[in-house]
């Protein structure tokens, strides 16, 4: 037994001694460069690691405004559009015209955000679905079964898009233009630029000011815009959550909706939303349904 003990013998000491006799553990030695004395040893919580939460602009939403993390301000209007194509050529001119009043009469930098997003029929199919089997009717269930059945081809087949118009409206606490040009050239550096993500202070005076004077900005364009036959209002705290939700989740916003607000105040964090996986499901679910429905409706009528 002798042997066994000596060839044991290595793996009860440090790893790398050569010594044959046991021997007292000793510390682990930094490999790192050491800090002179007096100072401390760096913590690793000090280095951030980048999400695409620390790229986004926004510090917070409230009262209708977007409150940036430069401490300037932003409120959204949503238009509605006008079929400019139909009018005639009086009209357009028209149209044309104070469309250039309206621009001159601004006194500020406005910004026109077009959104063009796919239009998801799954909850109008499943309205229509809950109608069907809630028909009596044999006839009017197997042509609402063919209008379903048509419709589901027609939304897997066919990119039906809607298209939405905002006017974004911007205030600067510091009142000039050169706030707004120093933003417009510094837009790239700060979107691919590591940013540190810390609370905007803004004192009372300010938030006050800055409420009125968008509240001001935005009579202005929707009076303006009303004079060219466009029907304009601003959207509120909760309908600028969802706006900024549906624009940076485009394909989960489809199948979850944005949580609804607390204390009227809304804070711009990550929201947690489904995967790839739990999307498929939810799209085979919804097929199982149809087919059940239909198949069912059909057995009913044939008597299958």
């Amino acid at each position: 037994m002798q042997p066994d003990t000596q060839q044991n013998q290595p793996q009860q000491t440090g790893i790398g001694s050569a010594a044959s006799a046991p021997m007292a553990p000793r510390p682990p030695q930094p490999t790192g460069p050491q800090p002179a004395s007096g100072q401390a040893l760096p913590t690793p919580t000090t280095r951030n690691p980048n999400s695409t939460q620390s790229s986004l602009l926004i510090a917070e939403l409230r009262d209708g405004m977007a409150v940036m993390n430069d401490g300037s301000f932003r409120a959204i209007v949503t238009c509605k559009s006008i079929n400019f194509d139909l009018m005639s050529s009086r009209e357009r001119e028209g149209v044309e015209y104070s469309y250039q009043s309206f621009l001159n009469s601004l006194y500020f930098p406005v910004q026109i955000f077009i959104r063009s997003q796919r239009v998801d029929l799954g909850p109008y199919l499943d309205r229509l679905i809950k109608v069907r089997q809630a028909q009596d009717n044999m006839l009017l269930g197997v042509l609402m079964d063919d209008y379903i059945d048509f419709m589901s081809a027609l939304s897997e087949q066919a990119n039906i898009m809607d298209k939405s118009f905002f006017v974004v409206v911007p205030y600067y606490p510091a009142g000039d233009m050169g706030s707004a040009v120093n933003t417009s050239k510094n837009f790239f550096a700060s979107l691919f630029a590591t940013q540190q993500k810390g609370s905007v202070r803004i004192d009372q005076n300010t938030y006050e000011k800055a409420k009125d004077e968008i509240k001001n900005r935005v009579d202005v364009v929707t009076s303006g815009l009303f004079q060219i036959g466009i029907r304009s209002v601003q959207l509120s705290t909760k309908e600028l959550g969802e706006l900024y939700y549906n624009v940076y989740n485009p394909a989960k916003a489809r199948y979850l909706g944005f949580p609804e607000c607390q204390g009227g105040k809304w804070k711009c964090r990550h929201q947690k939303g489904v995967s790839a996986k739990e999307v498929e499901k939810i799209q085979k679910r919804r097929v199982s349904h149809f087919k059940t429905a239909t198949n069912g409706a059909i057995s009913s009528f044939t008597g299958r």
